[in-house]
């Protein structure tokens, strides 16, 4: 009993010191948006929507997976060697893509029909490298628990984002004030990770083996084969939405809808990646111990519905009297995007941090094959309200089959404890 309460506390704790650093990040980006709507304008963020779309949809298997590996071994030299592995594959998908790109620039640029994203392609492959890495290393300090770490980094970059944002904004700079701000952040953050995690494994290099890795790789196969297309679906549906927008209607839409979906993900990312870590860490302890995994499971869902219903249902109702005073007139329209978008988001964030039950239980195929049906069903009912030139139709059905997928999935993620 007095073990279980000290796990118990030590969860507390952990959710806390994350969900501390993330808050604080959150707020940043919070703060300063308000300032940023009236630097840049909609068609701005609507590019820079659609950089970040496609950046986000590669990066999720810039590393194969193989990052998500790091927490399993037993031993750290095991997960020091797949962490060199994950970066090695972020290396090659990064240079593939930088080729591919360079060949087919002008093809990709036609396909989103949008001409001024031309020149901005080419940093994609950066952006998607350093993803990777930083995924990499951020794994590698959940499995050492080193969550105060992890809370400094992500109010470190969020600053640099903050700051480049704003300094390059008020100069005048256009779109890619917004695009470095992102770069900036990245390369930071992974500086203070890999210096934080060199100061406390001096003995990096002794313990990296070549045939090591290579065993690795092929022990691990079902990251690349079934988490990374599962992972590239399901942020392939994340981010389709800007793809259709930005194919049927303007860029100031996608603006509109990134503004929209950036307001609601913040409050969501406030939870959902602190407690999704120690849920990680803490659920797969419970599994190896063969502690009741059921109840665990159940106290987190019903805390988590509850805990983000009302802020939720606030957002809601007052959202596009919200955005029109906070970011200004112009941005009402995004707080109406945000009244559709609502429910999908409540229940998307909650199945988001439950679904590492897929990974501790290793039920990686039956995963893919529901985000399959999920993204094809978000896919045609955005199709519906493109084809029909009725955006708000297309966010309502958009919306309501998420809904659906989201419960069936929370059922299931259920179901496979039991």
């Amino acid at each position: 009993m007095i073990e279980r309460l000290k796990l118990q506390s030590e969860f507390s704790r952990n959710v806390v010191t994350l969900m501390t650093g993330t808050t604080i990040a959150q707020a940043i980006t919070v703060a300063i948006s308000p300032i940023l709507t009236r630097i840049y304008t909609p068609e701005d963020f609507g590019l820079f929507a659609l950089f970040m779309a496609i950046s986000a949809v590669v990066s999720v298997i810039a590393t194969g997976k193989y990052e998500m590996a790091i927490m399993l071994p037993k031993k750290d030299g095991d997960a020091i060697n797949i962490m060199v592995l994950s970066f090695l594959v972020a290396c090659f998908i990064s240079l593939f893509l930088l080729f591919v790109i360079f060949i087919f620039n002008a093809e990709l640029t036609k396909i989103l029909n949008t001409p001024d994203i031309s020149s901005w392609l080419y940093l994609i492959p950066l952006t998607v490298f350093l993803t990777g890495v930083y995924q990499s290393l951020n794994y590698w300090f959940n499995r050492k628990k080193m969550y105060q770490g992890l809370a400094n980094n992500k109010v470190i970059q969020s600053s640099s984002t903050a700051g480049t944002n704003l300094g390059l904004g008020v100069n005048g700079f256009g779109v890619s004030g917004l695009i470095m701000g992102v770069v900036v952040g990245q390369v930071i953050a992974i500086l203070f990770l890999a210096k934080k995690k060199l100061k406390n494994n001096k003995n990096v290099l002794a313990l990296l083996n070549i045939k090591k890795i290579i065993v690795l790789a092929k022990k691990y196969k079902d990251f690349p084969k079934f988490n990374a297309p599962h992972a590239l679906m399901g942020s392939a549906s994340s981010n389709m939405p800007v793809f259709i927008i930005s194919y049927f209607f303007s860029s100031s839409s996608v603006g509109f809808f990134s503004l929209a979906n950036r307001v609601l993900m913040s409050p969501a990312r406030l939870v959902a990646y602190p407690f999704g870590q120690v849920f990680l860490q803490k659920l797969t302890h419970n599994k190896n111990i063969k502690e009741n995994e059921t109840l665990f499971f159940n106290s987190s869902l019903f805390k988590l519905l509850g805990y983000s219903f009302f802020p939720f249902l606030l957002l809601f109702i007052f959202s596009p009297n919200i955005f029109g005073v906070v970011f200004g007139e112009v941005w009402v329209v995004a707080g109406e995007y945000t009244q559709i978008l609502i429910p999908m988001i409540y229940l998307t964030f909650v199945g988001s941090i439950l679904s590492n039950v897929v990974l501790v239980y290793n039920q990686q195929k039956t995963a893919f094959k529901i985000e399959v049906i999920n993204i094809s069903v978000k896919f045609l009912s955005m199709l519906v309200g493109g084809i029909s030139e009725n955006i708000e139709l297309g966010l309502i059905l958009y919306s309501l089959s998420g809904v659906c997928v989201t419960v069936y999935r929370i059922s299931w993620y259920k179901s496979i404890i039991k």
